[in-house]
């Protein structure tokens, strides 16, 4: 029988610098959970056939097209609610096989998007907020092939706004200065935290 480890919910709105502070935990050791990834690859196995019965004609060659699926779901609030019914308990699959292959770590990083936006938070010990000034954050998004200013505000409108997040956050890590000062917020954590026991239920073997 094994404990689990500190769990570290990581988060941040779109174009906020997420995945690179991800990075930074990822390279300093720490075992990171994907949610987008998990998201990317469940789009091109066991969730395609689930989505294409649910919004026909967005699936290509067995895998699920982000672009027709945006243009089917992004706008409709009830289409979302049907995307995220099909795509959020297969994604919580593979966090439980990530938590249980992590069993013995000391901490590990649950990235995903909409943590609060999901009441993620509450499976974690800690929550560490990625964040930037609004016209960073723009200018990041914006540059981003194939995005519009209009897609851009449906995002923006799905998500909690980023003073909320920052206000229920344990940490804040700032990526508006350089990616040095971002990886000493992020070594900043795992000192913090070294050592801090999880108060999540034991893990069987």
């Amino acid at each position: 029988m094994q404990f689990t480890p500190f769990i570290l919910g990581l988060t941040g709105s779109i174009g906020m610098g997420k995945t690179t502070a991800a990075g930074y935990f990822s390279q300093a050791g720490v075992p990171v959970f994907d949610a987008d990834l998990a998201v990317a690859q469940l789009y091109r196995n066991e969730a395609a056939p689930l989505i294409e019965e649910t919004f026909p004609g967005t699936v290509r060659d067995g895998a699920v097209d982000h672009d027709l699926l945006a243009q089917r779901a992004l706008a409709d609030p009830s289409a979302i609610r049907r995307l995220e019914a099909i795509v959020h308990p297969l994604v919580r699959i593979k966090e439980a096989t990530f938590l249980r292959e992590s069993a013995g770590v000391g901490l590990v990083v649950l990235d995903i998007p909409l943590l609060f936006e999901t009441h993620g938070e509450r499976r974690c010990d800690a929550v560490v907020v990625v964040s930037a000034p609004l016209v960073a954050q723009r200018e990041r998004v914006l540059g981003r092939p194939g995005m519009t200013e209009e897609r851009f505000e449906a995002i923006l409108h799905r998500q909690m706004p980023d003073e909320e997040k920052r206000r229920r956050a344990h940490f804040v890590i700032d990526t508006s200065r350089s990616h040095a000062a971002a990886r000493r917020q992020v070594d900043d954590i795992i000192r913090a935290l070294a050592g801090r026991p999880s108060r999540r239920k034991r893990i069987e073997p």
